[in-house]
């Protein structure tokens, strides 16, 4: 299974000058329970935006250039590359850029959303989800509070 996991503004912003544009704890919990043991495939600037790779996964990592390599991942020059070279029976995480998720939205089979209920000013978007394609099946909001600036909702989709 190819999942999409993304941390998205109301207006599809996902990150400027190759940074996030908010700070969720919450969120970042679950990305790292969701991800942890999977394999993770990612854009090389993804990566780089990574003090170091993220313990428990295994990065798929793709880039345009020939000679591209970091100790402990995969490399690879292409999204169907790199969606071959994950186990078929688990559950394989596609966790940005901007790119990798436009290209990898006609391969995915579950969308996994932390919907940010604020716009921002960005230069990296999400691709706008047809939701003629997806059927939402779970929906949990959560009120900003002192760890969180901004209301969010988790929002899990299947293709239908």
């Amino acid at each position: 299974m190819i999942t999409i996991i993304a941390a998205v503004a109301e207006n599809n912003a996902l990150g400027k000058n190759n940074k996030l544009l908010w700070h969720l704890p919450d969120d970042f919990n679950r990305f790292k329970t969701l991800t942890s043991n999977h394999y993770i495939i990612m854009g090389r600037k993804t990566f780089e935006s990574f003090p170091k790779p993220l313990p428990n996964r295994t990065h798929v990592i793709i880039s345009r250039q020939k000679d591209y390599a970091h100790e402990g991942c995969i490399v690879v020059t292409s999204l169907e590359e790199a969606i071959s070279s994950c186990p078929k029976d688990k559950e394989n995480f596609i966790i940005g850029g901007g790119e990798i998720y436009k290209q990898s939205i006609e391969f995915a089979d579950k969308i996994d959303i932390t919907k940010v209920h604020h716009s921002f000013e960005a230069d990296t978007f999400f691709p706008e989800l047809e939701l003629n394609l997806w059927q939402l099946e779970h929906n949990e909001f959560h009120s900003k509070d002192e760890k969180h600036a901004f209301d969010f909702s988790f929002l899990t989709y299947y293709r239908k």
